[in-house]
């Protein structure tokens, strides 16, 4: 099998831009022996959320597209209707605020006394019943490539971005069959879910043809921002929960975990992987290429 050898952006229709001045500082310190060392470490500022004239959450993020990161937000916490008309997307920079305003008038008073701290990296929230909205989805039976995840893995692994740049950060891939589309990067996981599923939500993309590839852990919040924007696969090169494992089942979605090398596991939705490559004539790819992962 001939995997990606390229690491051009070229081809992403949004890719990292790790040399972004305001993504990462130089920092000055010393190393194991004493010697002065200068490296770049990742940025990381505010941004509170408003949903017309409600402050909904204040998340600590690198920065970028923030628009997309609070449209994703809101529509994944179910504070954005499918059938709900944005008027307008507002970014003040200088107050590190973003409001999104709809024609419907909202409130959310008890659903945001009702607050849950996941376990992602940067401390991820969830606002009502975790589970909420997930009753009526039904999940397309897509099914994925086992060619596809090899030269999706080796294609993202070789992608310049900040990870490689300054580490401390993770990423997400919106993909349709063995094509990366979208790489978005934030110091947490849900973060950059979320402005994936901005992105989706602004440009009218369909999600039922999509892979949803992540570099950090398989939780249950990862599981339920995937189904909530309807793709019906979700991969990464990390490790699972129990939880997460468990609302996969039940949503009917793909989830497979700890992509590493040749080397994968599926624990949901087994029936709708299709085996046409023979791991063992998948290159093994160069050491400097190979992400780290948590389990």
């Amino acid at each position: 099998m001939q995997l990606a050898r390229s690491d051009s952006v070229s081809d992403y229709i949004i890719a990292p831009d790790p040399k972004a001045a305001r993504l990462t500082r130089s920092v000055e310190g010393v190393d194991q022996n004493g010697s002065a060392e200068v490296i770049s470490v990742v940025e990381e500022r505010p941004l509170t959320i408003f949903l017309n004239a409600q402050e909904i959450v204040t998340a600590m993020t690198i920065g970028d597209y923030p628009d997309y990161l609070a449209l994703g937000f809101l529509r994944n916490q179910g504070m954005l209707l499918e059938d709900d008309e944005i008027t307008g997307v507002e970014f003040d920079e200088e107050l590190e605020t973003v409001v999104v305003r709809t024609q419907r008038e909202t409130s959310y008073e008890d659903k945001l006394k009702k607050k849950t701290r996941t376990s992602g990296c940067a401390v991820g929230t969830v606002f009502g019943d975790m589970m909420e909205g997930l009753e009526g989805i039904s999940l397309p039976q897509t099914t994925v490539r086992t060619s596809w995840l090899y030269e999706l893995a080796s294609k993202i692994n070789r992608t310049p971005s900040l990870y490689l740049e300054a580490g401390a950060i993770h990423g997400t891939v919106l993909c349709k069959e063995n094509r990366a589309l979208v790489y978005m990067e934030d110091v947490g996981r849900h973060n950059a879910v979320d402005k994936i599923a901005g992105w989706m939500l602004s440009e009218g993309v369909q999600a039922d043809d999509k892979i949803l590839y992540t570099t950090g852990r398989l939780t249950s919040e990862m599981v339920i921002k995937t189904a909530m924007m309807g793709i019906p696969a979700l991969a990464s090169r990390s490790g699972f929960t129990a939880w997460g494992v468990e609302i996969a089942r039940e949503l009917g979605l793909t989830l497979i975990g700890r992509m590493r090398g040749r080397r994968f596991v599926c624990l949901a939705g087994e029936e709708r992987l299709v085996r046409d490559v023979d791991p063992a004539t998948v290159p093994i790819e160069d050491k400097k290429h190979r992400r780290k992962s948590a389990q």
